[in-house]
Protein backbone atom coordinates (compact mmCIF):
# COMPACT_ATOMS: atom_id res chain seq x y z
CA UNK A 1 0.00 0.00 0.00
CA UNK A 2 3.08 2.18 0.93
CA UNK A 3 4.43 1.64 -2.30
CA UNK A 4 1.32 2.45 -4.09
CA UNK A 5 0.81 5.47 -1.93
CA UNK A 6 4.04 6.82 -3.21
CA UNK A 7 3.47 6.18 -7.14
CA UNK A 8 0.22 8.01 -7.24
CA UNK A 9 1.71 11.17 -5.28
CA UNK A 10 4.74 10.58 -7.83
CA UNK A 11 2.07 11.52 -10.63
CA UNK A 12 0.01 14.17 -9.25
CA UNK A 13 3.65 15.79 -8.71
CA UNK A 14 3.63 15.32 -12.57
CA UNK A 15 0.97 17.00 -12.74
CA UNK A 16 2.14 20.09 -10.75
CA UNK A 17 4.91 21.21 -12.95
CA UNK A 18 3.26 24.08 -14.37
CA UNK A 19 2.09 25.61 -11.17
CA UNK A 20 5.46 24.98 -10.23
CA UNK A 21 6.73 26.97 -13.40
CA UNK A 22 3.97 29.27 -12.81
CA UNK A 23 5.66 30.05 -9.55
CA UNK A 24 9.30 30.40 -10.37
CA UNK A 25 7.85 32.99 -12.96
CA UNK A 26 5.92 34.97 -10.23
CA UNK A 27 2.67 33.87 -12.20
CA UNK A 28 1.41 32.70 -9.08
CA UNK A 29 1.08 35.54 -7.31
CA UNK A 30 -1.90 36.76 -9.13
CA UNK A 31 -3.42 33.68 -7.58
CA UNK A 32 -3.03 34.80 -4.15
CA UNK A 33 -4.63 37.97 -4.59
CA UNK A 34 -7.28 35.67 -5.21
CA UNK A 35 -7.16 33.53 -2.71
CA UNK A 36 -8.46 35.74 0.23
CA UNK A 37 -11.78 36.01 -1.67
CA UNK A 38 -12.14 32.01 -1.69
CA UNK A 39 -11.37 32.34 1.85
CA UNK A 40 -13.78 34.78 2.76
CA UNK A 41 -16.26 32.60 1.01
CA UNK A 42 -15.16 29.18 2.47
CA UNK A 43 -14.98 30.66 5.76
CA UNK A 44 -18.44 31.23 5.74
CA UNK A 45 -19.12 27.59 5.49
CA UNK A 46 -16.42 26.50 7.68
CA UNK A 47 -18.10 28.81 10.49
CA UNK A 48 -21.54 27.17 9.97
CA UNK A 49 -20.12 23.91 9.92
CA UNK A 50 -17.75 24.30 13.12
CA UNK A 51 -19.72 26.76 15.34
CA UNK A 52 -20.42 24.78 18.11
CA UNK A 53 -16.62 23.49 17.95
CA UNK A 54 -15.78 27.04 18.22
CA UNK A 55 -17.73 28.04 20.66
CA UNK A 56 -16.78 25.62 22.97
CA UNK A 57 -13.22 26.29 22.79
CA UNK A 58 -13.16 30.24 22.91
CA UNK A 59 -15.73 30.61 25.97
CA UNK A 60 -12.21 29.52 27.73
CA UNK A 61 -10.73 32.78 26.29
CA UNK A 62 -12.08 35.00 29.67
CA UNK A 63 -9.89 32.85 31.33
CA UNK A 64 -6.99 34.52 30.66
CA UNK A 65 -8.23 38.40 31.03
CA UNK A 66 -5.64 40.22 32.41
CA UNK A 67 -5.93 44.14 34.05
CA UNK A 68 -9.85 44.24 33.71
CA UNK A 69 -9.74 43.85 29.81
CA UNK A 70 -8.49 40.58 26.96
CA UNK A 71 -5.68 41.31 24.47
CA UNK A 72 -5.64 38.81 21.79
CA UNK A 73 -3.06 38.61 18.84
CA UNK A 74 -4.37 36.46 15.81
CA UNK A 75 -1.61 34.67 13.99
CA UNK A 76 -3.22 34.46 10.09
CA UNK A 77 -6.27 36.23 10.59
CA UNK A 78 -7.63 36.12 6.89
CA UNK A 79 -11.21 37.45 6.73
CA UNK A 80 -11.81 37.81 10.77
CA UNK A 81 -13.77 34.51 11.02
CA UNK A 82 -13.47 34.15 14.69
CA UNK A 83 -14.41 37.75 15.36
CA UNK A 84 -17.86 36.52 16.65
CA UNK A 85 -16.50 34.02 19.02
CA UNK A 86 -14.28 37.08 21.19
CA UNK A 87 -15.49 38.65 24.10
CA UNK A 88 -16.70 41.94 24.13
CA UNK A 89 -14.27 44.63 24.49
CA UNK A 90 -11.37 42.33 23.63
CA UNK A 91 -8.51 44.53 21.98
CA UNK A 92 -7.25 42.36 19.12
CA UNK A 93 -4.00 42.65 16.75
CA UNK A 94 -4.10 41.25 13.47
CA UNK A 95 -1.57 39.58 11.66
CA UNK A 96 -1.18 38.11 7.90
CA UNK A 97 1.31 37.48 5.74
CA UNK A 98 -0.93 38.69 2.93
CA UNK A 99 -1.87 42.05 2.73
CA UNK A 100 -4.73 41.21 0.20
CA UNK A 101 -6.93 40.03 3.58
CA UNK A 102 -7.01 43.78 4.28
CA UNK A 103 -10.17 44.29 2.68
CA UNK A 104 -12.03 41.13 4.09
CA UNK A 105 -11.21 41.91 7.60
CA UNK A 106 -12.46 45.37 7.36
CA UNK A 107 -15.82 43.69 6.54
CA UNK A 108 -15.28 41.36 9.59
CA UNK A 109 -14.19 44.41 12.17
CA UNK A 110 -17.12 46.81 10.88
CA UNK A 111 -19.68 43.64 11.77
CA UNK A 112 -18.07 42.81 15.13
CA UNK A 113 -17.91 46.22 16.27
CA UNK A 114 -18.49 44.46 20.09
CA UNK A 115 -14.55 44.76 19.83
CA UNK A 116 -11.30 47.18 19.89
CA UNK A 117 -9.00 46.37 17.04
CA UNK A 118 -5.71 47.63 17.45
CA UNK A 119 -4.68 47.38 13.93
CA UNK A 120 -3.60 44.73 11.24
CA UNK A 121 0.50 43.79 10.77
CA UNK A 122 1.49 42.16 7.16
CA UNK A 123 3.68 39.58 8.92
CA UNK A 124 4.12 36.07 8.77
CA UNK A 125 3.97 33.57 12.19
CA UNK A 126 7.16 32.73 12.30
CA UNK A 127 8.73 37.17 12.12
CA UNK A 128 6.11 38.62 14.58
CA UNK A 129 9.27 41.05 15.70
CA UNK A 130 7.15 43.79 15.89
CA UNK A 131 5.09 42.78 18.64
CA UNK A 132 6.85 43.38 22.17
CA UNK A 133 7.54 40.44 24.53
CA UNK A 134 5.35 39.19 27.02
CA UNK A 135 2.50 41.88 25.89
CA UNK A 136 -0.65 39.69 25.18
CA UNK A 137 -3.06 37.32 26.80
CA UNK A 138 -3.85 35.28 24.74
CA UNK A 139 -2.35 34.02 20.59
CA UNK A 140 -5.12 32.22 18.74
CA UNK A 141 -4.23 30.44 15.40
CA UNK A 142 -6.90 28.71 13.69
CA UNK A 143 -5.96 26.78 10.14
CA UNK A 144 -2.66 28.94 9.83
CA UNK A 145 -0.43 25.77 11.40
CA UNK A 146 -1.21 23.73 8.17
CA UNK A 147 0.78 26.37 6.03
CA UNK A 148 3.39 28.57 7.15
CA UNK A 149 7.04 27.31 6.75
CA UNK A 150 8.18 26.76 9.87
CA UNK A 151 5.71 25.33 12.65
CA UNK A 152 8.06 25.20 15.70
CA UNK A 153 9.31 28.80 14.81
CA UNK A 154 5.75 30.04 14.91
CA UNK A 155 5.03 28.15 18.24
CA UNK A 156 8.20 29.59 19.74
CA UNK A 157 7.15 33.44 18.62
CA UNK A 158 3.73 32.66 20.33
CA UNK A 159 5.38 31.85 23.26
CA UNK A 160 7.68 35.14 23.61
CA UNK A 161 5.18 37.22 22.90
CA UNK A 162 2.10 36.03 25.25
CA UNK A 163 2.14 37.22 28.93
CA UNK A 164 3.01 34.80 31.82
CA UNK A 165 0.31 32.53 32.14
CA UNK A 166 -1.02 33.40 28.76
CA UNK A 167 -2.12 31.33 26.33
CA UNK A 168 -2.17 29.77 22.69
CA UNK A 169 -5.58 28.84 21.28
CA UNK A 170 -5.62 26.18 18.22
CA UNK A 171 -7.88 24.31 15.75
CA UNK A 172 -5.99 22.88 12.95
CA UNK A 173 -6.66 20.51 10.66
CA UNK A 174 -4.09 17.47 10.88
CA UNK A 175 -2.88 14.20 8.87
CA UNK A 176 -5.29 11.31 9.75
CA UNK A 177 -4.17 7.85 11.05
CA UNK A 178 -2.12 6.28 8.45
CA UNK A 179 -4.14 2.65 8.69
CA UNK A 180 -6.71 5.39 7.25
CA UNK A 181 -7.20 5.57 3.15
CA UNK A 182 -8.07 9.42 4.16
CA UNK A 183 -4.14 9.37 5.10
CA UNK A 184 -3.49 7.65 1.39
CA UNK A 185 -5.70 10.20 -0.40
CA UNK A 186 -4.41 13.04 1.63
CA UNK A 187 -0.40 12.17 0.78
CA UNK A 188 -1.95 11.65 -2.89
CA UNK A 189 -3.56 14.75 -3.56
CA UNK A 190 -0.86 16.73 -1.64
CA UNK A 191 1.00 18.17 -3.81
CA UNK A 192 -1.84 19.82 -5.80
CA UNK A 193 -3.97 20.82 -2.32
CA UNK A 194 -0.04 23.02 -1.70
CA UNK A 195 -0.93 25.06 -4.86
CA UNK A 196 -4.73 25.48 -4.37
CA UNK A 197 -4.18 25.79 -0.82
CA UNK A 198 -1.53 28.59 -1.21
CA UNK A 199 0.70 26.78 0.93
CA UNK A 200 -1.62 24.33 2.92
CA UNK A 201 -0.95 20.69 3.64
CA UNK A 202 -3.16 18.34 4.65
CA UNK A 203 -0.37 15.80 6.12
CA UNK A 204 1.05 17.74 8.94
CA UNK A 205 0.94 15.95 12.67
CA UNK A 206 0.65 19.53 13.78
CA UNK A 207 0.22 18.40 17.92
CA UNK A 208 3.57 16.71 17.52
CA UNK A 209 5.22 20.71 17.29
CA UNK A 210 2.56 21.34 20.24
CA UNK A 211 3.89 18.47 22.32
CA UNK A 212 7.53 19.92 21.90
CA UNK A 213 6.96 23.80 22.12
CA UNK A 214 7.85 24.39 25.91
CA UNK A 215 4.33 25.19 27.20
CA UNK A 216 3.67 25.03 30.62
CA UNK A 217 0.29 22.91 29.85
CA UNK A 218 -1.36 21.45 27.10
CA UNK A 219 -4.85 21.14 26.57
CA UNK A 220 -5.41 19.11 23.40
CA UNK A 221 -8.18 16.89 21.70
CA UNK A 222 -8.21 14.97 18.39
CA UNK A 223 -11.45 15.58 16.62
CA UNK A 224 -13.38 14.02 13.71
CA UNK A 225 -15.20 17.59 12.09
CA UNK A 226 -17.85 17.54 10.30
CA UNK A 227 -16.33 18.95 7.16
CA UNK A 228 -14.90 17.15 3.73
CA UNK A 229 -12.81 13.62 4.23
CA UNK A 230 -9.30 15.49 3.61
CA UNK A 231 -9.62 17.68 5.98
CA UNK A 232 -12.29 15.83 9.03
CA UNK A 233 -9.05 14.94 10.85
CA UNK A 234 -8.47 18.27 13.60
CA UNK A 235 -6.85 19.07 16.88
CA UNK A 236 -8.34 22.05 18.59
CA UNK A 237 -7.34 23.16 22.35
CA UNK A 238 -4.91 25.64 23.90
CA UNK A 239 -1.49 25.72 25.98
CA UNK A 240 -0.56 27.97 28.57
CA UNK A 241 2.87 29.60 28.75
Amino acid sequence: MALFMHFCTYVFKILTIPLQIAEVLGIYSYYRRLFPFLVYKISVSYNVKMNEKKRELFRNLSKFTSNGSLRILEIGCGSGANFEHYPTASKIICTDPNPHFKDYLQKSMAKNDHLVYEGFVVASGEDLRTIEDNSVDVVVCTLVLCSVRNTPVVLKEARRILRPGGAFFFMEHVVSDPSTWIYFFQHVIQPLWYYFGDGCEVTRATWVDLEAAGFSELHLRHIQAPLSALIKPHIVGYAVK
